[in-house]
């Protein structure tokens, strides 16, 4: 028996501590200093909060957990905030922080998998030299509440997400006085469709965005439906650059050529022979087939079986089959032994993810570790992914300037109308040439289909790198988006 459960026993009936039901966790804040390269370092608060947030009457929504890093810089006039989130739908926001750009992160083992426990170390690549951070949990998720007697289904979909997000994010701002400060959003994944709606709804409530960072971003959905053809194409160039990496095929050459090369040959000859459909004259699959293989590395002859169009999970069982392996779908370089397929396992197969095992217990561990250092009372479980809020996830929406709400959204349309109503907002797309998750050849032709003019455009940029879904596994790419981010966070001081 432990001294703290003698002394309770001890205790009469009447003193036990009985907290409140429902009782929400008070603010707490602990100071740290961050040590980057060279004598480069920032003191800041950590601070973890449940923010309220309301109906425009006043009727309570529910509690949104925040965890802030603000730095103790006094003049806070040009001091960006940034607020961040990871996707799902249903995920918290604990991956893009400990994983990728808070000030403490979980170490880096490449493609191996962490160990578990490990231990937070101070971040090189964080954002805070340029940013104040704020790491919001949507609602459902992490530590964030939906109120009692609230109907849950109001924010549990892409609207209502988007509408709750606006209210936390203006309720921080008030409570941490900081209107007026330059603002960006960060999403990942969903999350990055999340920020395409939230830019829209910020700014018809009078919240200007200076910018918009999308990691791994999916805006329009329909390549998601089964049979779509912009699915294949999308991820044609990610089967390449796979094969590439393994040795299966462009042996020698570079990753970055080799992915280019394969995106060409979606653009100019792939694309033309899907749409051609059965009519297809069979020598010409014979010879898109084979051209298919030498960039994928899979038998022609299964190509050609499956007429050109090869599904993620045929992928990741094919490509290193004779070694007994199976590939990862966020980052399509991570490995695990194979399973022996069984009858009815595709459900299983599909949702199992070396490179997910790889980092998500790290993680979630590491992470509760900082919050619990901040003194905040929150509960023992923090789940990174809430599966009811995923399945019960309401995808309609109506985007601007088109009629209904269908229920495969397309956010592109939110994007580029926030774009043209706001002259001084900027979007920075990062994409990973192993994101099997959210192809980067996807966004490119969602964006493209919007018929931006170049005054939008040049507000726009795109950057590739060698990582998979989560950038902040691969050390590579976090060298490559630290300066490409201070880059982009200097451009607001640009006219």
């Amino acid at each position: 028996m432990t001294e703290a459960q003698a002394f309770t026993l001890k205790l009469e009936p009447q003193e036990q501590p009985k907290p409140s039901e429902g009782a929400i966790p008070e603010p707490a804040t602990k100071t740290y200093t961050w040590k980057g390269k060279g004598k480069k370092s920032l003191t800041y608060d950590a601070t973890a909060e449940m923010l309220p947030v309301h109906e425009d009457d006043g009727t309570l929504i529910g509690h949104m957990f925040a965890l802030s890093y603000v730095t103790d810089e006094q003049d806070k006039s040009d001091r960006p905030v940034t607020f961040c989130w990871n996707g799902g739908p249903g995920g918290s926001s604990a991956m893009v922080n400990v994983g990728g750009l808070g000030p403490r992160r979980v170490p880096i083992a490449t493609l191996d998998q962490l160990p578990c426990p490990t231990q937070p170390e101070d971040n090189p690549y964080s954002l805070l030299p340029s940013s104040d951070l704020v790491y919001i949990d949507a609602l459902g998720t992490g530590y964030s509440k939906v109120a009692k007697g609230y109907d849950p289904k109001k924010v549990w979909g892409v609207d209502g997400d988007a509408d709750a997000f606006m209210r936390g994010i203006s309720q921080w701002l008030t409570t941490h006085d900081r209107w007026n400060s330059p603002l960006y959003l960060y999403g990942e994944s969903y999350g990055t469709m999340r920020n395409a709606v939230l830019m829209r709804v910020l700014g018809e409530r009078g919240i200007a965005l200076t910018g918009v960072v999308e990691q791994s971003t999916i805006l329009d959905y329909a390549p998601t439906l089964s049979g779509n053809d912009l699915y294949y194409m999308g991820m044609l160039p990610v089967y390449a650059a796979t094969a590439n990496h393994f040795g299966k095929a462009g042996k020698g050459v570079d990753q970055f050529k080799w992915f280019d090369k394969a995106w060409d040959f979606v653009d100019e000859k792939y694309g033309r022979a899907l749409i051609k459909c059965d009519e297809i004259d069979p020598k010409e699959e014979k010879a898109v087939a084979k051209e298919m293989s030498q960039l994928i590395g899979i038998p022609a002859d299964i190509i050609q079986q499956k007429h050109l169009r090869i599904e993620l999970d045929t992928f990741r069982k094919l490509l290193l089959a004779d070694e007994g392996l199976f590939i990862g779908r966020y980052d399509t370089r991570f490995t695990e032994p194979a399973y022996m397929d069984v009858q009815g396992d595709n459900e299983f197969f599909a949702g199992e993810d070396p490179s997910g095992d790889a980092i998500m217990s790290p993680d979630q561990s590491a992470w509760m570790k900082l919050v619990q250092e901040t003194g905040f009372k929150g509960s023992p479980l923090n789940m990174l992914l809430s599966f009811k809020v995923n399945m019960d996830w309401n995808w309609t929406h109506q985007a601007p300037g088109t009629m209904g709400s269908p229920s495969c959204p397309n956010t592109a349309y939110d994007m580029g109308t926030a774009l043209r109503r706001n002259p001084h907002c900027r979007v920075l797309f990062f994409g990973g040439i192993h994101d099997a998750a959210t192809p980067f050849w996807n966004v490119k032709h969602a964006m493209s289909k919007m018929f931006l003019p170049d005054s939008i455009k040049d507000r726009i940029e795109y950057c590739v790198h060698e990582n998979g879904h989560m950038a902040y596994e691969d050390q590579p790419t976090l060298e490559k988006m630290a300066p490409e981010l201070a880059a982009f966070y200097d451009k607001r001081h640009q006219a």
